[in-house]
């Protein structure tokens, strides 16, 4: 056995191991503070509510173990069951390009693995969702959504692979680098074209009402210095019960857009300090942040590839024969097997994420008001299912937001050093 198929074996089986642990701990506690609202919670939330969401985040949780078990089984089928090396020979035969036949490979691999992952998907939604209440999801409208997103997927993926494939053939040791400027460029695009092309064709975007909800948001924008940003509701109850809202765009195209189904569910006061939350991140310039982490990421895991292909006991260690007149071979190795790899980093992401949750709280709190985020909150968890008594250790792990009880007594400490915020 080479010496890499060993490490690569181990990394599969601890990523799998650790993943099917914590979710059977996540089951065994949730199920275990079931019977009993957490006393923090006693006076928002009633009973039935805290069990449903007992129930709805053990059974996703289920299906995610089936389904991590299944991904990994794909995976081995894939790499040292032969299954890209048969695909690499396969479109080798066209007769066409490398290019082209690298692309059809990433085409043809895609399509195995989204095909792969579509019973979970249904199930999720017309299983899962539709148990407990929230699917609004018709067949039709699944997968008009799937087509659309599979066209769309085309259409921006493919022109990028193609980019970044020739780059690796044709610009030298350095590849790499124009390939990450290409893709930090790609990136700015999205970030314009997804709200005003991308996301009006799957939902519909409508101006925000006039009303007291309107009334406190302009206002909170305007002590903010957020004066004449657009605001819109997105039909989200076409699809889900679920509420959100959030910032997306940049520069002309920036949107702050609320779930309808969200505005249904809160009161005005309530809705402006969900909002003040999100403009904390803004303010706080988490996006940003996040943004240049990641096309950091992106840089060093490009070093990292251009590295491997070059070096033949990485392509022999997971089942396929070196091919460097193949670049697309390497590229779409590397995607698939780097996740074993860096699966046991998600917990530092998790834990940056949940400080910028903190920070976004705290300028909520101060430029809001602090008891109606809480009130907000409680009334988001119980729309949403959201468990109160996740493992900690599971929520270490995975979890991008504080626990609801860490985040509430974190915020409650912040209302109580600062009473009387100036606002409002």
């Amino acid at each position: 056995m080479p010496p890499f198929t060993f490490v690569f074996l181990i990394a599969v089986a601890a990523t799998l191991g650790i993943r099917l642990w914590l979710a059977r701990r996540q089951i065994a506690h949730v199920a275990a503070h079931r019977s009993e609202v957490p006393s923090e919670f006693s006076q928002r939330v009633e009973l039935p509510a805290h069990q449903k969401a007992a129930d709805y985040t053990q059974a996703r949780t289920r299906l995610a173990m089936i389904e991590a078990a299944f991904d990994m089984a794909v995976l081995l089928v894939l790499t040292l069951g032969g299954g890209i090396a048969a695909l690499v020979r396969l479109t080798g035969g066209l007769n066409v390009g490398k290019l082209w036949q690298d692309l059809a490979l990433i085409v043809v691999l895609a399509s195995i693995t989204g095909l792969a992952s579509l019973p979970f998907g249904l199930w999720q939604t017309f299983v899962i969702e539709a148990r407990f209440g929230f699917n609004r999801t018709r067949f039709k409208l699944w997968l008009t959504d799937l087509v659309k997103g599979v066209l769309i997927g085309a259409a921006l993926g493919l022109p990028l692979a193609a980019v970044a494939l020739i780059l690796m053939r044709e610009a030298g040791a350095f590849w790499w680098l124009w390939a990450w400027v290409v893709w930090v460029a790609f990136q700015a695009l999205m970030l314009a074209l997804y709200p005003t092309v991308i996301a009006p064709l799957f939902n519909t975007f409508s101006p925000l009402p006039a009303g007291a909800a309107r009334e406190r948001i302009e206002g909170l924008l305007a002590r903010c210095g957020f004066a004449g940003r657009s605001l819109y509701v997105m039909d989200g109850s076409k699809r889900s019960s679920h509420g959100n809202a959030f910032f997306t765009g940049f520069g002309r195209t920036k949107r702050i857009v609320f779930f309808d189904t969200l505005l249904e569910r809160l009161a005005p006061e309530e809705i402006e300090a969900v909002l003040a939350h999100e403009l904390g991140h803004f303010r706080l310039k988490h996006v940003l942040k996040r943004m240049v982490w990641t096309a950091f990421g992106a840089l060093a895991f490009l070093a990292l590839l251009a590295w491997l292909m070059a070096a033949p006991w990485f392509f022999e260690g997971v089942g396929v024969p070196p091919g460097l007149d193949r670049p697309g071979v390497a590229l779409v190795l590397f995607a698939m097997v780097l996740p074993v790899f860096t699966f046991l980093f998600a917990p530092i992401g998790a834990l940056y994420s949940r400080k910028h949750e903190f920070e976004a709280d705290a300028f909520a709190a101060t430029h809001a008001t602090g008891s109606a985020l809480v009130q907000a909150l409680v009334k988001l968890y119980q729309d949403n299912a959201a468990t109160l008594t996740p493992d900690p250790l599971h929520s270490t792990f995975y979890d991008s937001h504080p626990p609801a009880a860490i985040r509430i007594a974190r915020l409650q400490a912040v209302i109580a050093a600062d009473p009387a915020p100036a606002l409002r």
